[in-house]
């Protein structure tokens, strides 16, 4: 990884955000009680604009930044942020359960250098 700070503090926005999300969360990961509370979602919503918006900021110093999916990862900010397409609480769902813990994992990975 390239010797910089500032990607350091990004790569940490992005654990916190992560982080976050574990914690808003019931014990209890059901979907369908995720799907009914509202604020844990915007909460969700939110976290996921900051890991976007600190990836977008990494990519612009290192575009081949080693985390998989990482422009994807700037797209759904986008759409969240931007309003672009509502993003549903499926997706929502799908990220939390298949992306995040890979991207949690390969962030605390890059701390660690």
């Amino acid at each position: 990884m390239q010797n910089n700070e500032g990607i350091k503090i990004y790569l940490q926005d992005i654990s916190q955000a992560i982080s976050e999300i574990w914690l808003f969360l019931p014990e209890r990961r059901h979907f369908f009680e995720f799907q009914k509370d509202l604020k844990t979602r915007k909460a969700v919503e939110r976290n996921i604009e900051i890991i976007g918006e600190a990836m977008n900021r990494i990519l612009k110093v290192v575009p081949d930044f080693p985390i998989d999916a990482s422009r994807k990862i700037v797209d759904t900010r986008n759409r969240i942020s931007h309003g672009y397409d509502s993003v549903s609480e499926d997706v929502l769902w799908l990220i939390i359960c298949n992306y995040l813990p890979n991207l949690e994992k390969q962030v605390n990975e890059l701390l660690k250098r």
